[in-house]
Order: structure tokens, then sequence, then C-alpha cells
């Protein structure tokens, strides 16, 4: 080559190292050329690739090797022994079992069974207790008398007892649910019931009766509890939900669902109560010094708005019903009639050709059928003023509804109610029978205007109870009286009155005393 370019031999382009071919092999030691060996040698080749030959068949000596010697050392495969052998052979067992404490119902024994030796001797009769100690409760519809006879007391003596209880409080007034403690004694003979040593209860709410053996005669002791009968009134903001703000403030849940329903009959509890209204809830309340309280009805419902009385109401009895009065003396309104019957309409108003007389005439009214005996019931609340036969209406009941307004029932087979008598909406009145001018059992039903008759379809009655008078001043002044109490009144503490009659010790003491013989 000429010029500048390089001109190089093939030792000088690839150099050879320690084991190039320019350079003689180096002698190796014996370990070094082991190690050589082992590391290029190759135990575990591929049986998959060059087949049949020499390393190939290595490899499989190798594996068939390694497989042999896994099931020559395999240690096979044998129970798991969970524990060791008892401590106790079965007859330790049953000796040690035999002196447990175990219930008898899971095979308790009391001891090791052996026969009976001659200083055995068999006992004539069972000990008695000498006295039993127990709570009964009195059942609703139960009777105090029963009660004791079911505890083991005597017919006599618990008649004398029921008689002298009711000498303090009558037995009807014991509410269903009282506990009565007792303690009978020793009896004389085991035919003969025991005798009551001891009797503890709760009478009343505001009375405890203790009753105490002592001479042989049973002495009774009546203890006064406290009671304070002042109204619990509870107000406050309604916020987002009155419900949940009465609740927090510490209302009873039935005294708030009721002052709902109560409301709602004159308001939209849902859209016309407003979140800066104040509700005021009066619930009667009573509290005994010994802490229990009851809870009773509501007695006012009221709401305020801007600091003026929105609404205030009372419940009131006016002729015997009760219900719910504004405080300017309105009551609950009802409108509408119920059906005076159950029957389907078979005859409208009007016109019609008389199927007995069989000319036209003015049907006044409006017939229903229904079977012989079927129930008729008043449309709305009024007075009966007719209740007999009248005429071709056979069997006939008219009531009075007030401004001018009535209803008549006619055919009738009984009639339920009498002259001059206050009926309710929805009242039973009489029965459908045939009785006057009718060809089967039905009832001919009217609604008079002004003494006229007109058609039933047209009057829709509406009627709103109103105080006057005395009943009015007498409802404000309850209202009055409600409203001064103060809210959180009714939660002051109750003073103790004091016991009557002799100083006896409790139902426990009672017990020890007759134990240690000291009675």
């Amino acid at each position: 080559m000429t010029g500048n370019a390089a001109a190089l031999s093939m030792t000088q382009a690839i150099p050879f190292g320690r084991y190039g071919a320019a350079d003689p092999l180096p002698e190796l030691k014996w370990h070094e050329a082991l190690r050589d060996r082992l590391a290029t040698l190759d135990l575990v080749p591929d049986l998959g690739d060059n087949i049949g030959s020499a390393v190939w068949w290595r490899g499989l000596a190798t594996l068939t090797l390694l497989c042999g010697g896994a099931i020559a050392t395999f240690p096979g495969v044998q129970p798991f022994v969970a524990g060791g052998a008892p401590a106790l052979d079965t007859a330790d067992f049953n000796e040690a079992r035999a002196q447990m404490i175990v219930p008898l119902a899971l095979g308790g024994d009391t001891g090791r069974h052996m026969a009976a030796t001659d200083a055995v001797r068999p006992l004539t009769q069972t000990p008695e207790r000498p006295q039993i100690e127990l709570t009964a409760t009195l059942g609703s519809g139960d009777s105090f008398a029963r009660l004791l006879e079911r505890s083991g007391v005597g017919s006599a003596d618990a008649q004398a007892l029921a008689r002298q209880v009711s000498s303090a409080v009558p037995l009807a007034d014991i509410a269903p649910g009282t506990r009565i403690d007792l303690i009978l004694g020793r009896r004389a003979a085991r035919t003969m019931p025991r005798p009551v040593d001891a009797l503890a209860m709760r009478a009343r709410f505001d009375l405890r009766i203790e009753m105490e053996r002592m001479n042989g005669q049973l002495v009774m002791r009546r203890i006064p509890i406290a009671v304070d009968a002042t109204p619990l009134r509870i107000r406050g903001r309604v916020g987002d939900s009155l419900y949940r703000s009465a609740r927090a403030a510490g209302a009873p849940a039935e005294a708030v669902q009721a002052y709902l329903r109560v409301i709602g009959k004159q308001i939209s509890v849902g859209s016309e109560i407003r979140a800066g209204d104040e509700y005021d809830i009066i619930v009667d309340y009573r509290r005994a010094e010994t802490g229990e309280t009851e809870v009773g009805k509501l007695l006012y419902a009221g709401l305020v708005r801007n600091g003026k009385q929105r609404l205030s109401m009372i419940e009131w009895t006016v002729d015997g019903r009760l219900q719910w009065f504004e405080a300017s003396g309105a009551g609950e309104t009802s409108g509408g009639m119920v059906r005076p019957t159950n029957g389907r309409q078979t005859s409208g108003y009007g016109l019609r050709r008389h199927p007995i007389l069989g000319y036209k005439r003015m049907h006044s009214g409006v017939d229903y059928g229904g079977g012989y005996g079927a129930p008729i019931y008043a449309v709305t609340d009024g007075v009966v003023t007719i209740a007999g036969r009248h005429g071709g209406y056979g069997n006939f009941v008219k009531l009075s509804h007030g401004g001018g307004m009535g209803t008549g029932y006619g055919h009738m087979s009984r009639i339920a109610v009498r002259p001059g008598q206050r009926v309710g909406r929805g009242q039973l009145i009489g029965y459908i029978g045939s009785t006057g001018l009718s060809t089967g059992p039905h009832l001919h039903f009217e609604v008079y205007r002004n003494g006229q008759a007109v058609n039933p379809a047209s009057v829709s009655f509406v009627t709103r109870a109103r105080l006057e008078g005395k009943a009015l001043a007498d409802f404000r002044a309850r209202i009055r009286q409600l409203t001064a109490v103060t809210p959180g009144a009714a939660l002051t503490p109750v003073a103790a009155k004091a016991a009557e009659g002799p100083k006896l010790g409790s139902l426990a003491d009672v017990a020890s005393k007759r134990v240690g013989g000291g009675i």
C-alpha cells in the first residue's frame, strides 16, 4: 500500500491473549485444571436438544440419579399425634368426676357411691325450710286474693289480707304489673298452707304498704310517697325539625307526636311552621320522691310566632265528648257526611213512578239497598228528634244537626236510638228493614234544610263546636292556669312525707329476725 494508509497484520489486528494461538498455553496446576473442567461441565443439559448425544445421555443420567435419591430419602406420611396419653385412666377419672361440682343437668354426682351401713338411718320426713321468700306480680285481670293463693297462702288468710289491704287502698287501684314481696313463715303441718310473715308492695304511685306479723297479728304500715303533679312544660325554637328539637329539649316522644297531630288539624305542619317559631308543649307529669316518673297525656299545644301566640289549644269536654278547642272557644271542624249504610244506591232524588202507588210522585230522598238487618249510621253529629213509626216511612229516625239542617232514615226494621239522644258521626242508629210503604228491605235517606227535603247530593255538612258563656270562661281559666306554669318547674326536688302507723323493719330485717328467733 502507498500513501498514509496503515497496514496491519492479522496478529496485530486480533491480538491473542493468554490462551491465544500466538502464545503457548501455560502449565496449570491440578486443582486449577479441575476447576476449569467443572466450570465447563454441563450436568443439566436440555433433554429436548441433541437427543442421543453424549451430552443428552449425561443429562438423563443426572435426572435419574436425582429422582432416585428423592424417592430413597422420602420419610413417608403418618398420622399426626395431637397429644400424649391421658393424665388419668378411666377409674381415676370417674373417681375424680364423682367429687366435682358439676350441674345436675350435666351428670353431676355427690361423691363415691357406697352401700348404706347401720349408721345410716332414713329420715321420717324431709325437713322444711322455716321461711320462703318470694316475689309475685299482679297480672292484668287478676285479683289480689288469687295472687296470694297462688303464692301458697291459704284461702281464708288471702281473703283476710285482701280486706286489710283494701282498708288502705282500693284493690282496683293496684295496677297490673305491681310486684308484691312476700315472706311465708313456718306452717304447723305439711298439709296446711304457710302463714304470711311479711308483705311489702308499692300499692299506688303515691303509697307503699308494709305488713309484718307481730304477736300473731299482721300489722300494716302506710308509707305515703310524696308526689309532685306539676305539669311538665317544654318550650323551644323549631329550627330544622320541630320533632327533633322538642325531643332534644326533653319532651317525651308520645307527647311530641300528640302535639303534631293536634296542631296539624289547624295548620300545615310541613309548610306553615317556620324555623323561627317556638313550640309550647305541656303534658301531665307526676314525680315521686323515690325518683319514679309518670308521663300522662298532652294538656296544652301552643305555637308562638314573632312573640305572639299563633296557636293555643287545650282539650275540653263538651256533651260528654273530648275534643281540642282553640283559645277563642272554637272546637274541631268535622266536614262531610259518612254513608248512612254500606249498600249501593238503588234510587235517586227526583220525580219517579212509585212502585206501590203506581203513579208519578216526588221521591224526596235516595234509596240504598242492603240485606235485612244491615246497620244504619248517623251521617254526622246530631240529636234524635223522631224515633218511631212515621206514616209511610215505617220505623223512622230523624236527626237535627243544627243550623236548620237535618236527616231522616226510613223503613227500618229496628231502631237503636231514642228521642232526645245525642249521636255521633258514624254511630249506629238502626237496621235496614221493609216497614211502611216498601217493596223490600232498603233504606230511604232524606236531607232537610229548614224543614224542606233537598237533594242529599247537594249537601255537605261542616260542623264546628263552639264554647259559650260559663263553659268558655272555665275553658279560658284553664288555659291561664296551664300557661302560668314555668318551664322546668316540674323538675324541682320533691319533699318527703311522714309515714303512718308503727315503724316496721324492711322485708330483709323481718327475714333476719325470723331466722334468729327475734319475732
